[in-house]
C-alpha cells in the first residue's frame, strides 16, 4: 500500500491529471445515476403507476446524438429550437462548438465512454504490464473509420429537407428515442453483446481503441481542432527525447516527434504536459500564446455550467412532453418505429 507521502508527491507532480481522474469518476457515477433515475421513470409508466414516479432526468438526452443532429439542422436553418429533446441540442451544440477552442475536452474529462475506455486500458496494463501499440499501417487503415461513420450520420441528416426534419422531431419514434435506447440495453441482442465484448477485449490490449478509431461523436467534436487555435507545442531545443509524453498519451500520439500537436485526436487532457520532466519544454498554447495548463479544462467547465444553467433558466432544457403523453407512449415504445 502506498504511503501518504507518495500520494502527496503524485498530487504535486501531476495535479491536473489527478483532478481529471476525479472528475471523470464523478461524471461516470453521475451518468450511472442518470441511467438509474431514467429506468425508474420508465418503470413507473411500464407498471401503470405501481412504482413511484421519478422525474425524467433531461441529461439523458446527451445520449441521443442523432436526434440532436436533426434538431441542430432545424435550429440553424429555421431558427426553431427543439422542444422535444432540448437538452440534447444544448449539449451537442456546446460540445461541438467548444471543440473549436478547447479541442476534445469533453472526451478526456467527462465522456463516460471515454472514462470506461481508460479504465479498461488501466486494467489491461495491470494484467499484461502494458498496453500494446498497433502497427502504423493498421493505424492508418483504422483511423478513417470514425470519420466515415460521422459522415454517414451527417449525410443522413443533411439530405433531409426541413419539413422531414421537423416532422422527425415531433414523431413518436423521436419522442421515445431515449426509451428505445434504454430498451436496447435491457433487451440486448446477441450482435450488440458480441460487439461490446470485442471492443472490451480490443481496449484491454490497445488503449482507447473505441475513442481512437470508432467514435463518430468524438470525430465530430474534434473537427474544431482543424483551426489549430489550441495546441500543445514542444520546444525542440530543451527536449531530451525521453518519450515520457508519448508514453502517457491516451490517444497514443507520438508527441516526442512533433513540434506542434495538431492531431484531431488530441483531447487536451494535459497528460503529456505534466509528464514532461523539463520545464517549459511542452506547453499548451491558445492563439499561439503560452497559457497555464489549467486554462483549457477550467474554461471548458466554466462555459459548460454557464450554458447548462442558461438553458435551464430560459426554458431550453426540459421537454414539453407531458405526463399523460408519456403514459400513452412508453408502454408502446417497443413497437413504435417497427
Amino acid at each position: 500500500m502506498k504511503s501518504k507521502a507518495w500520494y502527496r508527491k503524485q498530487l504535486k507532480r501531476k495535479p491536473v491529471q489527478i483532478t481529471r481522474y476525479a472528475v471523470q469518476a464523478m461524471f461516470l457515477l453521475f451518468s450511472l445515476y442518470i441511467g438509474l433515475r431514467f429506468f425508474k421513470f420508465y418503470e413507473h409508466f411500464l407498471t401503470n403507476g405501481k412504482t413511484p414516479f421519478v422525474e425524467r432526468p433531461s441529461a439523458v438526452e446527451g445520449f441521443l446524438p442523432i436526434s440532436a443532429l436533426v434538431a441542430l439542422k432545424v435550429w440553424l436553418t429555421s431558427g426553431d429550437f427543439d422542444v422535444i429533446h432540448p437538452a440534447g441540442l444544448v449539449l451537442l451544440s456546446f460540445f461541438v462548438g467548444a471543440g473549436i477552442l478547447l479541442r476534445k475536452s469533453f472526451c478526456s474529462w467527462i465522456c463516460p465512454i471515454g472514462t470506461a475506455n481508460e479504465l479498461i486500458a488501466w486494467l489491461g496494463r495491470k494484467i499484461f504490464k502494458k498496453n500494446f501499440d498497433l502497427p502504423q499501417w493498421l493505424v492508418w487503415l483504422l483511423t478513417p473509420l470514425k470519420y466515415v461513420l460521422m459522415l454517414l450520420f451527417i449525410g443522413m441528416v443533411l439530405q433531409m429537407d426541413i419539413f422531414t426534419a421537423k416532422s422527425f422531431l415531433v414523431d413518436h419514434y423521436n419522442k421515445v428515442s431515449d426509451v428505445k435506447m434504454l430498451l436496447l440495453f435491457l433487451n440486448i441482442s446477441g450482435f450488440t453483446l458480441k460487439f461490446i465484448i470485442v471492443i472490451f477485449f480490443l481496449s484491454l490490449f490497445f488503449r482507447n481503441f473505441w475513442c481512437r478509431f470508432l467514435c463518430p461523436y468524438g470525430a465530430l467534436i474534434g473537427l474544431g481542432s482543424i483551426l489549430r487555435m489550441t495546441k500543445v507545442e514542444r520546444n525542440t531545443d530543451t527536449c531530451t527525447d525521453c518519450e515520457m509524453c508519448t508514453k502517457v498519451c491516451p490517444q497514443r500520439l507520438k508527441v516526442h516527434k512533433m513540434e506542434k500537436v495538431t492531431s484531431l485526436n488530441c483531447s487536451a487532457c494535459m497528460s503529456c504536459v505534466e509528464a514532461c520532466p523539463i520545464k517549459d519544454t511542452l506547453n499548451m498554447t491558445v492563439a499561439k500564446k503560452k497559457v497555464n495548463k489549467w486554462l483549457v479544462p477550467v474554461t471548458f467547465f466554466v462555459l459548460f455550467f454557464i450554458v447548462v444553467g442558461f438553458a435551464k433558466m430560459t426554458g431550453h432544457w426540459d421537454t414539453i412532453i407531458t405526463y399523460d403523453e408519456w403514459k400513452q407512449l412508453i408502454p408502446e415504445a417497443h413497437s413504435i418505429g417497427h
